[in-house]
């Protein structure tokens, strides 16, 4: 989930320095993942059929659009006498008869009662999701793909929710530090520093935190969203050598963490302006490497983190 999986084992062991032998009573998190198919629609009867195509463009339209949604459900509690903190088994049931069986094949606007009362965005869902799990299972993260390159996060913080749009851009660049010798930045940066430098398929992931509407749902207004993102970051840095093309990194070496950092510059205040906050930009540069920075603080702003620690004190 959002939240680092070092300080979530950090609190778990914490809460489990008196544990008893082979584990039991140890502070553990635990995942499970499902699918479903369904369709939505964005429609507020109280605006007209232009203002909905204005607002919501073609997710308006009359008969819907469809998903294959993907459901991670996380959970924490302590080890049993038998090694778990949960029974797999009444896992799948509770997640298939509560969520799963009813939303699978459906029109999510007139599934539930509570998707009917807003818009059944993928934020609103998770919430929605978390309030029909948690009463039969110790839910502490809910996260939704509405497809791959959107998600959102939901923790149980009343409205308060995280949305993650995807992207990339192809660049080329070079590590090298002017003031170095060549063999200098060959000891530093190995092949990275060779004179014509090289290039990558980069993969963007921007995750904003924000309020959900009353009315509609939605943490923010996701076109806007994604369209900031591609005229601040995608555009500029799309088909460069960013050493010379981005004037940042004419004095700036150009490594994915100086590339995450100046991204997650760029976007602080648009994103604001879009309704929401940024929470943290994630850059994969290689299937080996990636950079993650967080425009809020790290510490302060783990709420997977801080529902751990309330069940380790307790």
């Amino acid at each position: 989930m959002i939240a680092a999986p070092a300080a979530a084992a950090a609190i778990a062991s914490n809460g489990a320095s008196t544990a008893a032998p082979h584990g039991e009573g140890r502070l553990c998190l635990i995942t499970r993942r499902a699918t479903f198919c369904a369709s939505h629609r964005y429609w507020l009867p109280e605006l007209s059929a232009a203002d909905n195509e204005a607002r919501f463009g073609r997710c308006s339209r009359a008969h819907g659009h469809g998903h294959n949604y993907e459901l991670v459900v996380t959970m924490a509690g302590p080890l049993d006498a038998n090694g778990m903190v949960l029974n797999l088994s009444e896992v799948k049931r509770h997640i298939r008869c509560q969520v799963t069986d009813p939303l699978d094949f459906s029109f999510l606007n007139t599934t539930w009662p509570e998707l009917a009362s807003k818009l059944p965005c993928t934020e609103w869902l998770c919430h929605c999701i978390w309030q029909r799990l948690k009463p039969s299972l110790p839910v502490v993260g809910i996260r939704l793909y509405e497809h791959p390159r959107l998600r959102a996060d939901y923790f149980g913080q009343t409205m308060d929710a995280f949305l993650t749009i995807s992207t990339h851009f192809a660049a080329a660049h070079r590590l090298a530090r002017p003031e170095l010798s060549p063999e200098e930045n060959v000891a530093t940066y190995g092949k990275c520093a060779r004179p014509h430098g090289h290039g990558h398929n980069y993969h963007l992931e921007v995750t904003v935190q924000g309020t959900m509407n009353e009315r509609t749902g939605m943490l923010c207004d996701l076109a806007a969203l994604e369209q900031v993102v591609q005229d601040v970051v995608t555009e500029p840095f799309d088909h460069t050598f960013l050493n010379k093309d981005v004037p940042h990194f004419a004095t700036t070496v150009p490594t994915a963490e100086n590339i995450a950092l100046h991204i997650c510059d760029l976007l602080r205040q648009p994103v604001t302006r879009c309704g929401a906050r940024l929470h943290k930009v994630r850059l994969q540069e290689s299937p080996n490497n990636a950079a993650e920075v967080y425009a809020q603080s790290p510490v302060n702003d783990r709420p997977l983190a801080q529902a751990l620690q309330t069940l380790a004190s307790r």
